[in-house]
């Protein structure tokens, strides 16, 4: 019971960061794929890099053993598919299910209709599971729980590598940016 409780704490908590972000908002979900505001890349990407080098620092001081976490089989094929199919939904919709959530919450009108759609392929989905179960286990990976495993790479040059695309990522959206604002599209 008490990690229910801490888990809808930590999810009220995720939403009103995502909401104060801004993140509640398709039109700046949007502005992502139309490359003029790069905030959800960011923020990202910011927090898949601070988790593994967190995690590899953690590591280091014996806090955390890495073959206690859980990782899930990567399902390759079915990864591209669902990926391809939320992308979709994301640029057409302007909301992934969380910040559709927090948009629901909020009361925005385009929120509501999108997580409606939501819940409604949510429903299809479930429906038509038994000719969709095949794809959903196909293309095991099956070369290591992590990236360093599956590239055959030490884990500090993958993460070096994370921390430099991640510099990359930030010079290129600012780059983006400045020059949507340049030319008023901001």
């Amino acid at each position: 019971m008490i990690e229910m409780f801490f888990a809808i704490l930590l999810g009220l908590g995720f939403g009103f960061v995502l909401e104060r972000a801004g993140f509640g908002s398709g039109c700046k979900l949007t502005a992502q794929f139309r490359l003029s505001d790069w905030s959800v890349f960011k923020v990202m990407f910011t927090a898949i890099v601070f988790t593994a080098v967190g995690l590899y620092g953690l590591e280091l001081a014996g806090l955390v053993e890495a073959s206690a976490l859980y990782v899930p089989i990567p399902y390759l094929w079915a990864i591209a598919a669902g990926g391809a199919l939320i992308g979709a939904g994301f640029a057409v919709g302007g909301y992934c299910p969380g910040t559709a959530a927090v948009g629901l919450m909020t009361g925005r009108i385009d929120a509501i209709v999108f997580f409606l759609g939501l819940l409604v392929g949510t429903f299809v989905f479930a429906g038509f599971f038994p000719q969709f179960d095949a794809l959903t286990t196909a293309g095991e990976f099956t070369q290591g729980d992590r990236l360093p495993e599956a590239l055959g790479l030490p884990e500090w040059l993958v993460l070096a590598a994370l921390v430099g695309a991640a510099v990359g990522v930030f010079y290129l959206g600012g780059w983006f940016e400045r020059r949507a604002r340049a030319a008023g599209r901001v």
